[in-house]
């Protein structure tokens, strides 16, 4: 009886938390463990399917590895502006529904990089925008993603004095790539930071901000996959991972999102 008693005053004490609280702590869970919730109450019910709340999730981002095979030639692509060869060095980064890539120019200095789009609708590649930096070295690490769902950021590592540098665009990214800004957003010159490029195959890394820090998905020399978080310019963890057989795993990272998907009639 003593015990029930308890646990009621318990639960009373959890029903004076404030509203704002309760939305501010929901907003840290994970998009998958919050459909558990929507039976607590109607208002819990309606908070998940509100708009601003679905904008301000603080989304989770994770990795993901596969072992499937695939052809990492560099190709060449024609470019609409100037029918100007141009070659690929990274993957395709997806931003409001189009296409970017890191290039640069076969016939202009190697060391000179710009981002380009594909345009679907006219299946032509076309300069977007500069980069803050481009390589000092072949081996560089030179990886683009999305910052906070709708900028650009960068990483770059140098292969020989193996600073990290990470930039991130001042504004969202629209149509117009003359509106682009970039500022510097992090920069990692500790001595001992992981080598971000594996250096045979030039697999390149993925990565995602959480805050301060950064945290990045890289193989090794021997093609294991290897998990680093970095922060006050340092290396705060690194962590391999064991469950993927196959060397060399392709790796991307994804945000869970509490948006729906339109279900075609």
């Amino acid at each position: 009886m003593e015990h029930l008693k308890k646990k009621g005053k318990e639960m009373a004490h959890l029903k004076k938390l404030p509203w704002e609280l309760i939305e501010e702590i929901l907003s840290r869970v994970p998009p998958k463990s919050l459909i558990r919730f929507r039976t607590v109450s109607k208002q819990w019910n309606a908070l998940f399917d509100d708009k601003t709340f679905i904008t301000n999730h603080k989304m989770t981002f994770r990795f993901i590895l596969a072992t499937e095979s695939f052809d990492s030639d560099r190709k060449s692509k024609q470019t609409g502006d100037s029918g100007t060869s141009v070659v690929s060095v990274e993957k395709a980064v997806s931003l409001n529904g189009t296409l970017y890539w890191v290039c640069f120019c076969d016939k202009t200095d190697p060391m000179c990089y710009r981002i380009y789009k594909f345009g679907f609708s006219s299946g032509i590649w076309e300069s977007f925008c500069n980069l803050p930096c481009g390589r000092n070295h072949d081996g560089d690490a030179l990886v683009l993603g999305v910052f906070r769902g709708d900028r650009f950021s960068l990483l770059k590592q140098c292969m020989v004095t193996k600073k990290i540098e990470i930039w991130v665009t001042e504004n969202k990214i629209n149509e117009n790539g003359a509106d682009v800004v970039w500022m510097n957003f992090m920069t990692f010159l500790s001595p001992n930071l992981p080598d971000l490029v594996e250096t045979v195959n030039y697999s390149e890394p993925s990565y995602f901000i959480e805050g301060k820090r950064l945290v990045v998905c890289s193989c090794d020399n021997t093609g294991h996959a290897w998990i680093y978080i970095l922060g006050d310019n340092k290396l705060i963890s690194k962590t391999r991972i064991d469950c993927v057989v196959d060397t060399l795993p392709l790796h991307c990272t994804f945000v869970p999102s509490l948006v729906a998907v339109p279900v075609p009639c």
